[in-house]
């Protein structure tokens, strides 16, 4: 399970009908499974993304969580975070897990995550065309792979 956490002032993601959800403050989450990914890697994610401190405190270090710092979350799904480049120029997508994998996963790191923090999650739909627009607060943008855990 394949991770881009940024820190945002605010984050909206718009399907084809329109805006689906938008965040203030907070952490938009870029998620792909993999199709080695289990449920312990959804716990284990869900426990070091909620806990990341990367908010500033009132000395402008990083040192808050996103509990803390008063943020919000959002979650979007996206395949392409397992492409594989080192062939040619088209990225490859075949480590990227299927729907009928994928989706229960992604839904129990939403409920994971929401009960980690204690917030509600927004989301993107599932498999749909998104434009998501940001503002990278800082800009601090953290990758994190469940497979290699640094």
């Amino acid at each position: 399970m394949r991770a881009v956490i940024q820190r945002v002032k605010r984050a909206t993601v718009k399907t084809d009908t329109g805006i689906s959800s938008s965040i203030g403050e907070g952490l938009l989450i870029l998620l792909g499974v993999e199709h080695e990914d289990d449920e312990k890697d959804v716990s284990w994610l869900a426990k070091k993304v909620s806990s990341l401190r990367i908010f500033d405190d009132k000395e402008g270090v990083m040192n808050l969580d996103v509990c803390q710092a008063g943020g919000e979350l959002m979650v979007i799904s996206q395949f392409t975070l397992h492409a594989r480049t080192r062939k040619g120029n088209r990225p490859s997508y075949i480590r990227a897990a299927p729907p009928e994998r994928s989706v229960p996963l992604y839904e129990l790191f939403i409920s994971s995550i929401g009960y980690e923090t204690g917030k509600d999650v927004k989301t993107g739909d599932f498999g749909a065309r998104m434009d998501v627009e940001l503002i990278n607060s800082g800009p601090v943008t953290i990758i994190i792979d469940t497979k290699n855990r640094e």
